[in-house]
Parts: C-alpha cells; sequence; structure tokens
C-alpha cells in the first residue's frame, strides 16, 4: 500500500465556527484525527464515524493521557504508511507557535506526503473576540507577537528593547513567567503604565479578560488565580476594549445550557445559543 497523506489543520484558537472550510472537508474523510489538547474536541464532531481518534496533548485530560512530540511525529509517519488519511488537528494555526514546522520536517525526511492547511490563529482572533484590535490608525502601527515558553532559556532568546518599542505586543505561554517579562520590557523603556490585557480562554465560552497596567499585570493575575492557557497583550489598544467588548456582552454569554437530546437534532438549537454567547452541552 502506498504512503497516505497527513494534513496538518489548523484548528482555530476554540470556537468550533472558526474553523476553515478547508478544514472541514479534510475532517470529513479522514481515516485518523490526532488532536492537540486546545483543538476544541467538538471539531471531532466533522470526522467519520470510524475514524480513528488520537488524543495528543502534551497534558493528561479526559480524551486521554499525554504524548510528547517524539511520540506525536512518529504516530503521523506509522498512520501515514499505512496509506491512511490522518488529519493533525493543531489549535490555532499548524504554523504559527504550534509546532507545525518541526512535524512537517519528520513528515519530509519520513517521504510522508502531507499538506499544510492555515487555521484562524489565536494572534489576531483571541483579541478580537475580547474587544482589542491589534492595529488602529491612532493607536498602533506595529505589533511584536512572541512566545516566551516556561523557560528562562525561551526568555533569554527575546529582543526584549525591541520588543518594547513595538506598539502592541502579543505573548504567547507567558502567564507564569509574566513578572520576569513585565520587569524585562519596563526596563527596555515601555511605561509600566501601558494596559495591558491578558485573555484566557479566549473566543469560547469560558473567555476572561483582565486589564491591569504593566507594572502591575502579573500582580492582578496572581490574585485572579488567572492560570494558562492565555495570551497577553500589551499597548494602548488595550484602551478600545471598554468600548469594543462585543464577544462578552452576549446575553448568555459564560453560560453552559444543555440540551436534552441526540447531538443530530440539538443542532439547530445549539446554533442558536452559540449565536448569542453561550455553549450548549
Amino acid at each position: 500500500m502506498g504512503a497516505g497523506t497527513v494534513y496538518l489543520v489548523g484548528a482555530g484558537p476554540g470556537d468550533p465556527g472558526l474553523l476553515t472550510l478547508r478544514g472541514a472537508e479534510l475532517l470529513a474523510r479522514a481515516d485518523v484525527v490526532v488532536y492537540d489538547g486546545l483543538a476544541n474536541a467538538a471539531l471531532l464532531a466533522h470526522a467519520p464515524a470510524g475514524a480513528e481518534r488520537i488524543y495528543a496533548g502534551k497534558k493528561r485530560s479526559e480524551h486521554g493521557a499525554p504524548l510528547t512530540q517524539v511520540a506525536i511525529e512518529a504516530l503521523l509517519v506509522e498512520r501515514a504508511r499505512r496509506g491512511l488519511l490522518v488529519v493533525r488537528l493543531k489549535g490555532g494555526d499548524p504554523f504559527v507557535f504550534g509546532r507545525g514546522g518541526e512535524e512537517a520536517e519528520v513528515l519530509v525526511a519520513a517521504g510522508v506526503p502531507f499538506e499544510v492547511v492555515p487555521g484562524v490563529s489565536a494572534v489576531s482572533a483571541v483579541p478580537a473576540y475580547a474587544g482589542i484590535p491589534l492595529t488602529h490608525r491612532d493607536a498602533a502601527a506595529s505589533v511584536a507577537v512572541i512566545a516566551t515558553g516556561q523557560e528562562e532559556d525561551d526568555r533569554g532568546r527575546v529582543d526584549w528593547a525591541a520588543a518594547a518599542r513595538a506598539d502592541t505586543v502579543v505573548l504567547f505561554m507567558a502567564v507564569k513567567t509574566l513578572p520576569a517579562i513585565a520587569a524585562a520590557l519596563v526596563a527596555a523603556g515601555r511605561d509600566a503604565g501601558t494596559p495591558a490585557a491578558v485573555i484566557r480562554w479566549g473566543t469560547t465560552a469560558g473567555q476572561r479578560t483582565l486589564v491591569a497596567p504593566l507594572g502591575q499585570v502579573a500582580d492582578a493575575v496572581a490574585a485572579a488565580r488567572l492560570d494558562p492557557p492565555a495570551l497577553v497583550i500589551i499597548g494602548d489598544v488595550v484602551r478600545y476594549r471598554e468600548q469594543l467588548a462585543w464577544f462578552e456582552r452576549r446575553p448568555l454569554f459564560g453560560r453552559s445550557v444543555l440540551i436534552p437530546r441526540a447531538a443530530a437534532a440539538a443542532a439547530p438549537l445549539a446554533a442558536a445559543i452559540a449565536d448569542v454567547g453561550g455553549e450548549a452541552v
């Protein structure tokens, strides 16, 4: 049997409605779906009932035990070599801090055909759902997007002086290291009074947004016990949130609604609940 194909598909940042048409099409044809912890599990409903579903999150969850990156890459190669159509469903966009480049390199080395299907990135979607435009003619013409990781070595690779000069700074994986990051930006010349927003589980009914000055944001996050996953936005554009925060003002925002019906029968009502900000269960 010839080699199958691996599709590195962006699942979007959380809202299942943000999956691309191409992503939905491939899920509907998939033999195997290897999905991340940050990919909304509701998207698995697009796959055939008989498709193999494999949880590939880095942390244990209700969906299964964690897998290492090496194990994930070996799994993709092994399933493709069986001649299967494999969808690697990754949160956000595969090539924006999603390790999609690393997985593509492994597939190339193994001689496995692959395709990249871009997804809606958290970089733009999460701030938008919080009412924060990354750029604005009156406030921001440049954006720095940084993944800091959890280790000192990761932060050491960042040019904080250059980041401090950007009008808007977007930080991935920065909640635990926020005290050091905020201090580095202030030391590099960023005003400690610059507004900052920390958005947890953006684009979902569980979205939670905290706003505080840069010099105080780390303490505010600790006091609020705001845990990852979250995106941090720093810049004057955060001031627009008070006026533009459309998503969190929907009537059922933050509420889960139980629909005691089979999934197919519940679909129209579930869509109506989502339209007013709720999460259908």
